[in-house]
C-alpha cells in the first residue's frame, strides 16, 4: 500500500496546527505510520498460511481462522490510519477555498488565510472531534472482536466443520502482542493530546473573547461618560449665558434715565 498522499496531507496540515497538534503529528509519523509501513506488515503478512490447527478436517483451519480474527489486524489499523489522518484534510480544504476565495475576489479577505480565527477555528475544532471519536471508535472495535488487547499462543475451536474442539496456534504471538500494545498506547496518547488540544483552544478563545467583551465595554462606558460630560457643560453654559443676559438687562433698566421712567 503506498502511503505518500497520506503523508503529504499530514504534511500540509503540519503548518496549520498548534504546538499540541504537531506532536501528534509526530506520533502519527513515526509511532504508526513508519512503523506500520516498515514492521507491521511483514509481521503479518502471511498470517493465515501460519495459522495452524492439529486436524486436516478440510476447511476447520479457515473456519476457526475467520472466527478468531474476523478482521486482519494489519487492515483494521491501516483503516484506523486512515480515518484518524483523514479529518485533517478539512483543514487543508478549509485554507484553499479561503485562498481561492481571495483570488477570485482579487482582493485581501483574511489577515491570512491560515490563521486560526473564526470558521477555520471551527473546522479544527470539527477535526479535532472527529479523529478522538475515531480513536475510541476503533479502540472498542479492537477490545470487542478479538476479545481484549491480547494475542494468545493457542486458542481452541468448535466451529463446523471441525468434527470436535480442535486447538489451532497462532504464528508470532508475542511479535504481534507487541504491536498491538503499540496501537492501543499511541491511540491512547492521541485521544490524551486531542482532548489536550481542543481545550487548550477552547481556553484560549474564550478568553480571547471574554477580553475582547470587556475592552468594548469599557470603551463603551468611556463614551458614555464623554457624552454625559459634553451635555452637562453645555446645559451649564446655556443657564449661565441666560443669567448674563438677565442680568444685563435690569442693569440697563437701572440705568435709564428718569425722565424715561416717567413715561
Amino acid at each position: 500500500m503506498s502511503w505518500g498522499f497520506l503523508r503529504d496531507v499530514l504534511s500540509g496540515v503540519n503548518k496549520y496546527s498548534t504546538g499540541i497538534g504537531r506532536i501528534w503529528l509526530a506520533i502519527v509519523f513515526i509511532f504508526r505510520l513508519l512503523v506500520y509501513v516498515v514492521a507491521a506488515e511483514h509481521v503479518w503478512k502471511d498470517e493465515q498460511k501460519e495459522f495452524e490447527c492439529n486436524i486436516r478436517q478440510p476447511g476447520c483451519e479457515n473456519v476457526c481462522f475467520d472466527h478468531f480474527f474476523p478482521v486482519s489486524q494489519v487492515r483494521l489499523w491501516a483503516l484506523q490510519l486512515i480515518m484518524v489522518s483523514t479529518p485533517s484534510l478539512l483543514v487543508v480544504l478549509h485554507v484553499a477555498y479561503r485562498e481561492n476565495r481571495e483570488k477570485r475576489h482579487r482582493k485581501k479577505l483574511y489577515k491570512d488565510p491560515g490563521s486560526m480565527d473564526g470558521g477555520l477555528l471551527c473546522t479544527y475544532l470539527i477535526s479535532l472531534l472527529s479523529k478522538t471519536g475515531f480513536e475510541i471508535a476503533f479502540l472498542f472495535l479492537f477490545y470487542k472482536l478479538y476479545g481484549g488487547f491480547n494475542v494468545p499462543r493457542l486458542v481452541k475451536c468448535d466451529m463446523s466443520p471441525c468434527p470436535n474442539t480442535v486447538d489451532c496456534y497462532i504464528s508470532k504471538p508475542t511479535e504481534k502482542k507487541v504491536f498491538l500494545y503499540i496501537v492501543v498506547v499511541t491511540s491512547s496518547l492521541c485521544i490524551v493530546l486531542n482532548v489536550i488540544e481542543l481545550t487548550y483552544l477552547v481556553f484560549k478563545y474564550s478568553i480571547k473573547c471574554c477580553f475582547k467583551s470587556y475592552i468594548k465595554k469599557v470603551q463603551d462606558t468611556q463614551e458614555h461618560t464623554k457624552l454625559d460630560s459634553v451635555d452637562h457643560n453645555e446645559t451649564t453654559l446655556f443657564h449661565g449665558n441666560d443669567a448674563v443676559t438677565t442680568f444685563r438687562t435690569q442693569d440697563d433698566e437701572r440705568n435709564l434715565p428718569t425722565s424715561q421712567h416717567q413715561e
